[in-house]
């Protein structure tokens, strides 16, 4: 049994003794501690939206965190089944002081996890987590008394009011898709997509939906991360039927994947770059990613004169980039589409709408469309070391051998050389380094990871 506690929320398997599984007791305390914190940064009343993916503990983590949050004195907005970027959308909209997103992400169906939001609907700070931590630690709450409990409200309006934001956007072009006539594949993984993602295609004129896995029961059929390896039986409908296109999301439906019409993958890193395409063609500003995401997003920006920026690993750190620079578009290389205009937070619907309108106007394949991006493959690989060695010492070591080269040592350190670079970052809770490198093949990125992992011997 694991259990994970961070400054973005907690995350663990289901069953197993206190403290070491995502425990009833677990969840009723980490809640606490949010409640707490809310109430020690808002006057009464406060308000919480919470919404939950299809995992099988959803509906007990669920019960549990919303009679926490009333025994706190707080008034609780329950989406039920919903979207990691649906509660997002409906923090403000409620006017409500948090939110609480119950989901794994791409984890397992056994992992279960509270992910907080602040007043804006976005991840909150690490400060913010760290006095949650503590404060869960301490186990420091004050109930309210019987006059002055909380309450739930059902609320099953946010599907159609997140799509109906979808769909006021600018830049998405419903006539486009339309007449476009895609037949599309989707493979929801038996999560809370199977519901949202076809509404959403429907809503844009989509009618031609040929769908897998999308009864939204938690078994989910195959590892819920949206991998290539992961992705057969999609790869083979889309064939089977001769669809346009292949969609995938991950079972909270922030993260987005694609498969191109000849059931070849269009690239997982390539859905935020695709979409960056067509935002930049209407809107032009400067676009951040991730420092472990492709390079093409930066070659696609800077092609047309506009300032790409790079971020820390972490969706806090990517939206905090993006507002420092005015991004009008951003993301991870992990599928992860953060579209401003909407809200600051990953969403696979946005990502789907624009990525539609991109290839409805340009009216070609969704394999030509990949084609004319810049073609890089990342190698991902990692190296164990023993508790002793100082990792900080040894990339100090190495930035200071590479210090002519472009380096960049804000998370780790990351190395430009020409169309290459390596991303080097030490593990918080294993003795490894991750060693993430890009070249224009994959024998290019294997070499040049390998490359860096001899060095690194070599300083060892």
């Amino acid at each position: 049994m694991t259990l994970i506690k961070s400054i973005s929320g907690i995350r663990g398997t289901i069953g197993g003794k206190v403290g070491e599984g995502l425990s009833p007791v677990d969840a009723v305390k980490f809640a606490a501690a949010y409640g707490t914190w809310l109430k020690t940064n808002n006057p009464a009343p406060i308000k919480v939206v919470v919404g939950r993916d299809a995992r099988l503990s959803g509906e007990m983590i669920s019960q549990l965190v919303n009679a926490t949050l009333v025994g706190l004195g707080i008034h609780v907005i329950d989406l039920g089944l919903s979207t990691t970027p649906t509660v997002e959308v409906a923090v403000p909209m409620e006017q409500a002081q948090g939110g609480i997103i119950l989901t794994a992400s791409h984890n397992p169906k056994e992992w279960n996890a509270l992910k907080l939001l602040n007043a804006k609907g976005e991840f909150i700070s690490a400060e913010e987590g760290q006095w949650i931590l503590d404060n869960a630690e301490k186990e420091a709450f004050e109930f309210a008394s019987v006059d002055e409990l909380g309450k739930v409200e059902q609320n099953d309006q946010y599907l159609e009011k997140h799509i109906q934001a979808i769909l006021a956007l600018n830049l998405v072009d419903v006539q486009a898709i339309r007449e476009a006539d895609f037949c599309i594949a989707v493979d929801a993984v038996n999560s809370t997509g199977g519901i949202f993602v076809p509404k959403l295609l429907e809503a844009l004129g989509v009618h031609r939906i040929k769908k897998i896995y999308c009864d939204p029961t938690g078994h989910f059929p195959h590892n819920p991360e949206p991998l290539p390896e992961h992705l057969g039986d999609l790869s083979e409908l889309i064939r089977r039927e001769s669809a346009d296109l292949g969609i995938t999301v991950d079972p909270d439906v922030d993260r987005l994947a694609m498969i191109c019409e000849d059931g070849s993958m269009f690239g997982e890193e390539y859905t935020l770059v695709a979409v960056a395409d067509y935002v930049l063609d209407h809107t032009p500003g400067a676009t951040v990613s991730n420092l472990s995401s492709t390079r093409a997003l930066r070659d696609i920006t800077e092609k047309r004169g506009l300032n790409y920026h790079a971020a820390a690993v972490g969706e806090v750190n990517v939206v905090k980039q993006m507002k420092a620079c005015n991004a009008v578009i951003g993301g991870e290389g992990n599928g992860g589409v953060i579209y401003p205009e909407l809200h600051y937070g990953r969403d696979a619907l946005v990502g789907i709408a624009l990525f539609l309108s991109h290839l409805a106007k340009k009216n070609i394949k969704a394999s030509e469309l990949r084609d004319s991006l810049p073609k890089y493959v990342i190698s991902k690989n990692k190296l164990q070391l023993t508790p002793a060695i100082n990792v900080d010492q040894l990339l100090e070591k190495l930035a200071s051998k590479y210090a002519s080269e472009e380096i960049d040592l804000s998370d780790g350190l990351k190395i430009y050389m020409g169309n290459q670079w390596v991303h080097l970052r030490k593990s918080n809770t294993e003795p490894i380094i991750r060693i993430y490198s890009e070249g224009p093949s994959k024998e290019d990125a294997d070499a040049f990871a390998h490359r860096f992992i001899d060095e690194l011997k070599a300083l060892i």
